[in-house]
């Protein structure tokens, strides 16, 4: 078994990612990341890989996003999929639980600030992973350090964003 960490690069992937780590240290867990990359411009500047007037190289995003959950944890696999498609959140959240349940993962580490509230946007892929009952989900909506004591915090990703964003 494996935690599993979606991960777009996100401030709030990047903290599920560090904190998947954290656990999976204490716990003796491996950490796969599994990250979904459609080739559309729109989307990439929505998540911010590029600005509005840059192209779009979707092996250049790749490798940036692989570049940066090796910075967070070297020892992470890093697994992803390309779509041609820009499709709703949905059918991405669909390529991502694929992804996720080809590790058979134990946990499933979540950056977002909007699953489990009662009212949810529909725009979330979060949501949507969420809600596949065959793992549990870790969600983490701050960029804090663990309250645990068994849990060793990366001090230096802390101190790199400033603790909560």
């Amino acid at each position: 078994m494996t935690f599993v960490v979606p991960f777009d690069g996100s401030a709030l992937a990047e903290a599920a990612l560090v904190r998947a780590s954290e656990y999976g240290a204490a716990l003796n867990e491996d950490i796969t990341v599994v990250t979904v990359v459609p080739e559309r411009k729109r989307y990439a500047r929505e998540k911010g890989w590029i600005d509005a007037d840059e192209s779009f190289d979707v092996d250049a995003t790749v490798e940036r996003l692989r570049e940066r959950v090796a910075e967070l944890v070297p020892d992470a696999s890093f697994e992803y999929e390309r779509i041609r498609e820009f499709p709703p959140e949905r059918r991405i959240a669909d390529h991502i639980e694929r992804l996720a349940l080809a590790q058979d993962p134990s946990v499933v580490f979540l950056g977002s600030d909007n699953v489990g509230r009662v009212v949810t946007p529909l725009t979330s892929v979060g949501v949507h992973i969420a809600a596949e009952e065959s793992y549990d989900v870790f969600v983490v909506r701050h960029r804090t350090p663990p309250k645990l004591e068994a849990v060793d915090p990366h001090d230096e990703f802390y101190r790199e964003t400033g603790s909560d964003e």
